[in-house]
């Protein structure tokens, strides 16, 4: 991921260069977690002639839901969010991969609030970063550790959004798994089936047959969990939605990952047991390679998730990269 510095961000309410955007310490979210997020990837065609959003209409509606459990009111619609975004590429001049991070918060006490963790009598703020982001998700798969961490119950944490707070749980399950060698740590709900990894979802091959946890597993639904369900069924592979065990990922012929960040990723190796033959498994190679296809545009976009964004000549980006430096 590239440095910001020099890059526009949009804050509170406007367009500001990445350097001027300050938090004051008091802030909320920052102390609470009381915060939301998501993650939007933007991607360039081969012929780096055009980027496009990809499922941004999808992700913002996500967003607004989010908003809602924490009492956020962002001022903004998801068409207008996704207009922001746009222009947001368009002012960094980006025209190659890019990760849009959207992130609503609570801000500051308001008058006659008094002191105290709440979301009522709060102020709230919204900031969306862009980062310019290639692929990362390692091609020949990673491997992962069952972490000993559980995923919080839908009883303890609204899984169902992407609250700040929550990642703490997702952190410290990635940290275990890199201080043991392991590229992902896989999280068991409280019920010891599988949930889902720690930023994307769990999707197991028998057989032919695709299987994922279901809501009810305490996952957050991804919105690329979504789209492979949708390619799937297009190839006519049986895919369905159940619970799965860790013997299932054990047992599988096949195990890859989901998630805006790493799109379809092979998982090779489980707590250091080899998945099937320990190398991507065709389903997962078919599955990830249509995916590849569909956000760069090199596929008819039937469903309407592309979102074309038109971010002008060099010589513009390199002028208000500029402005932005000044």
């Amino acid at each position: 991921m590239r440095p910001l510095h020099g890059r526009w961000v949009y804050h509170g309410g406007e367009f500001v260069p990445f350097s001027e955007v300050h938090l004051p310490p008091t802030t909320q979210g920052l102390h609470y977690g009381t915060g939301v997020f998501e993650g939007i990837r933007a991607y360039a065609t081969r012929d780096g002639a055009q980027t496009h959003l990809f499922r941004v209409h999808d992700h913002y509606r996500r967003f607004l839901r989010s908003c809602r459990l924490l009492r956020i009111d962002p001022g903004l619609t998801a068409d207008e969010l996704a207009d922001v975004t746009a222009e947001l590429l368009r002012r960094n001049g980006d025209r190659g991969d890019v990760y849009v991070r959207p992130l609503a918060y609570k801000l500051g006490l308001l008058p006659g609030t008094p002191p105290g963790v709440g979301l009522g009598g709060v102020s709230d703020a919204v900031t969306i970063v862009a980062s310019r982001l290639g692929d990362y998700g390692p091609p020949g798969g990673v491997r992962c550790l069952i972490s000993s961490w559980r995923r919080p119950g839908r009883a303890t944490l609204p899984v169902q959004a992407k609250v700040t707070g929550g990642y703490v749980n997702n952190a410290l399950a990635v940290e275990d798994a890199r201080a043991a060698g392991y590229d992902d740590a896989i999280l068991l709900n409280e019920a010891g089936q599988v949930a889902e990894a720690s930023t994307a979802n769990v999707f197991a091959v028998r057989g032919g047959r695709l299987a994922t946890p279901p809501a009810d597993a305490d996952i957050l639904p991804g919105i690329t969990r979504d789209t492979v369900l949708t390619l799937a069924a297009g190839l006519g592979m049986p895919a369905e939605e159940s619970p799965l065990h860790p013997a299932d990922l054990l047992l599988a012929d096949e195990v890859f990952l989901t998630g805006t960040g790493i799109g379809v990723t092979p998982v090779i190796e489980i707590n250091g047991r080899p998945v099937g033959a320990g190398a991507p498994g065709p389903s997962t190679t078919r599955l990830a390679q249509l995916y590849g296809r569909l956000v760069r545009a090199e596929r008819e976009d039937t469903h309407g998730w592309l979102t074309p964004v038109e971010t002008g000549s060099d010589e513009q980006a390199l002028a208000e990269e500029a402005v932005a430096k000044a």
